[in-house]
């Protein structure tokens, strides 16, 4: 497996991330330890969680998430040294949230207990906190990177301006700087990134994580009419949202190229990503280690000019 740096932040993480906010939810723990396995056995090391995953599911209370890792990471073998942890601090965790820097003290050594592990090697805000300066947010980030805690730090759902802004903080007072970014982008959602995140992260150096890779499923050629909604719980949201002119555009494009290059539609949407500038590792996930076979193979798939701007085309906004 070829790893890709990370922004500047000396980490080197392979071309996909598993996005692990279906541990506890869609997958038991014990089927979370059989895709970790998977994961690592491909070659893969870079894991997504956060505290907040999965607070959303009745009965949870937040950290699910990050005690089904811990627990591998306690049968040892030497699993905590094969992959690249990444955590997130800042949603709501009962009636604490946010980037307020005594929260944040508190809120890695509550995820580094879960984890079992003694340190992060990229601890990310999971959303901006405008109500907290940033100068602030900053300096509590390079207190635990200096600590030891941490190695890296990122964001994640912050406005261009305001990630300039949290750049150049770093910069001037000499202190820990976002060295990732976690934007929504897809195939189908290029605007949000490509508008003003892209050309900034290119030119400072920062590395992108970007979440919803496979746009809901529809990337993966799941949702093709109406009648597909009751396919999964979240199918008439992926219909109404994706299933428009130019998602049918999208959806006959990755059909031709798949054809051609001999591999799935999720594969190809991965792949197409994997290329573009700024992109360092798509956040995606499986609920099976059958799906996650498939999902490993995007992050060898060679694309040609022809077939990326036949994806570019049938994208374009």
């Amino acid at each position: 497996m070829e790893y890709r740096p990370l922004g500047r932040s000396g980490l080197n993480i392979s071309p996909l991330t598993f996005g692990c906010n279906v541990f506890g939810w869609t997958a038991d723990e014990a089927t979370s330890h059989r895709l970790l396995d998977a994961w690592v056995d491909h070659g893969m090391n870079f894991i997504d969680t956060a505290d907040a995953y999965s607070r959303w599911v009745p009965g949870h209370s937040g950290g699910e998430s990050e005690t089904i890792i811990g627990r591998w990471f306690a049968k040892g073998g030497g699993r905590r040294n094969q992959v690249v942890l990444a955590t997130k601090v800042g949603k709501p965790m009962g009636d604490k949230k946010g980037l307020h820097p005594q929260y944040i003290r508190e809120a890695v050594d509550a995820s580094l207990t879960r984890l079992k592990t003694d340190h992060i090697d990229l601890y990310q805000s999971h959303d901006d906190d405008r109500s907290v300066p940033i100068e602030d947010v900053m300096g509590a980030f390079d207190d635990l990177v200096r600590a030891g805690k941490v190695r890296a730090v990122g964001a994640s759902n912050y406005e261009a301006d305001r990630f300039a802004l949290a750049l150049d903080t770093s910069e001037r007072l000499g202190l820990a700087r976002y060295e990732s970014l976690q934007p929504l982008f897809n195939l189908y959602e290029r605007a949000p990134y490509e508008a003003a995140l892209q050309p900034l992260c290119v030119e400072r150096g920062v590395g992108v994580i970007n979440f919803y890779a496979l746009a809901s499923g529809f990337l993966t050629g799941k949702y093709r009419s109406a009648a597909d909604a009751g396919k999964s719980l979240r199918g008439q949201g992926v219909v109404d949202k994706y299933l428009d002119d130019r998602g049918r555009r999208i959806l006959t494009a990755l059909d031709a190229v798949s054809a051609r290059v001999g591999a799935t539609q999720g594969q190809v949407a991965l792949a197409w990503q994997i290329r573009q500038p700024g992109i360092a590792a798509p956040i995606a996930s499986a609920t099976s280690v059958a799906q996650l076979e498939e999902l490993v193979k995007a992050a060898t798939l060679e694309l040609d000019p022809q077939a990326m701007a036949e994806l570019d085309a049938a994208s374009a906004y």
